[in-house]
């Protein structure tokens, strides 16, 4: 079989290719060539404007045709590399090649051994990595959470008013509003997103166990430290692990996949609540024609977007889980677990992604149904019990919590009536009976919170 979107084995490539293509350009194949390339080239022009000694007659007028070789860099490239890679049975290598070839095309192959100059190759996949991260993470994902954060504002802010009844251990409870639920989520989240700016993209570069032996024997007199700190930093826009092994030691790494699954987790969540409301009938679902709910059952309009976000965010954070509690780990200074492991940080990101996409959907199609809302409300006056005992404890009655229990906990259903003649039997002022008279459970819903 031909690999396409009906022969992939993985739905991220096959089923949902169209949502995800915009994570290609990052986690594919193509996209690490692409970002080590990239990091080969910014590392030879930052040793060119050093200058290294023998780089001092390299012209800075070639940098622009340096950056075009990953600026301008091909599948078919990408393809060349990889049939190198057959030869050399090693992917950064055949890099390195790709790269002094293109080197020889510029005719400036006298300056080819600077490529690749005192490294091994996890400082390439050590820093192209968490810039690819970087990179997906700040152009796609956290501005479909961003689209998430104003869809939920929108609700919360149209339907700011809706009084609903609360449910606490699945039981009535307090009345509560139905856009101050929704906000709920909102403030979960941008807590997390709070939390995401403070987690840096750490990156290792100091050559074979991380102490630049090669460049400080090559080149003693150069501060490596300082070079390397200025290179990432400030020319990448990382953060240099100053105390490395082979490889990065991935402690952040796991913190960010964390944070990721965090979110996902409150996701997760809201899924699930919305999921009860629609099955609670508070949400009607908008009809799509020619859409099929259940194949058996002509009536049924499913919850299917919030399901299948909830499924795609739990295998995201089943693979985030491992990758964070896996990556940090590897034997004395290096073994090459983290390898195949890190190919995969695609995956999770990918179910994430798609995750969100759904929900967002879901959201888009859910429509109000206030009637549904308004008799749960009106089939459990029981609820404002509490208001009522504790405007009673405010004027000293005796034992208000006590009586509000016996009334209330009566086997026959609690209405607008029983608690009106329930008040008359009350020793209190006219003033007071009036005021517990005011409460509803369709007002009974606390402060006015401003969003």
């Amino acid at each position: 079989m031909e690999l396409n979107a009906l022969t992939a084995i993985s739905p991220i490539d096959g089923r949902y290719r169209n949502q995800v293509k915009n994570l290609a350009p990052y986690y594919s194949e193509f996209g690490l060539i692409k970002y080590r390339i990239q990091v080969e080239i910014e590392y030879f022009i930052a040793l060119a404007e050093l200058p290294l000694p023998g780089l001092e007659s390299f012209s800075k007028s070639l940098y622009p045709s340096l950056r075009n070789i990953y600026l301008n860099f091909t599948e078919k490239q990408a393809q060349e590399i990889k049939e190198i890679e057959k030869k050399t049975n090693h992917d950064v290598k055949a890099v390195e090649y790709f790269i002094k070839a293109a080197f020889d095309n510029l005719n400036i192959a006298q300056y080819s051994e600077f490529i690749h100059f005192g490294l091994t190759s996890q400082d390439i996949n050590n820093t192209a990595i968490p810039m690819l991260l970087k990179d997906s993470v700040q152009e796609e994902i956290l501005p479909l959470v961003y689209l998430l954060q104003n869809a939920l504002i929108g609700i919360a802010k149209e339907w700011k008013g809706i009084a609903m009844l609360a449910k606490t251990h699945g039981q009535p409870a307090s009345p509560t509003t139905l856009g101050k639920e929704l906000m709920v989520f909102v403030e979960r989240i941008n807590n997390q997103l709070e939390l995401l700016k403070n987690v840096p993209y750490s990156a290792k570069f100091g050559g074979a166990t991380g102490n630049f032996n090669a460049h400080f024997s090559a080149y003693p007199e150069i501060d490596w430290i300082e070079f390397a700190n200025e290179f990432l930093n400030t020319q990448l826009g990382l953060h240099r692990s100053q105390f490395t092994t082979q490889i990065e030691h991935y402690d952040n790494l796991a913190a960010l996949f964390d944070n990721l699954k965090r979110i996902n987790t409150i996701l997760i969540d809201l899924d699930r609540d919305m999921w009860q409301y629609i099955s609670m009938e508070y949400f009607k679902q908008k009809i799509k024609e020619g859409e099929i709910g259940s194949s058996a059952m002509p009536h049924k309009v499913n919850p299917i977007d919030f399901e299948n976000s909830e499924g795609n965010l739990g295998i995201a954070n089943a693979i985030f889980e491992h990758l964070s509690s896996k990556l940090p780990i590897s034997r004395l200074q290096r073994d090459l677990t983290d390898s195949t492991v890190l190919r995969n940080i695609g995956v999770p990101i990918a179910h994430m992604y798609i995750a969100i996409k759904s929900l967002l959907k879901g959201l888009e199609k859910i429509e109000l149904n206030k009637a549904a809302i308004d008799k749960d409300l009106e089939n459990n006056w029981v609820v404002i019990a509490e208001g009522i005992q504790t405007i009673l404890r405010r004027v000293g009655y005796p034992q208000p919590y006590e009586a509000l229990k016996d009334l209330t906990r009566q086997n026959k259903k609690i209405t607008r009536e029983i608690f009106e003649a329930f008040i008359e039997t009350l020793n209190v002022s006219p003033s007071v009976k009036a005021e517990l008279k005011t409460l509803t459970p369709y007002t009974y819903t606390g402060v006015k919170f401003e969003y």
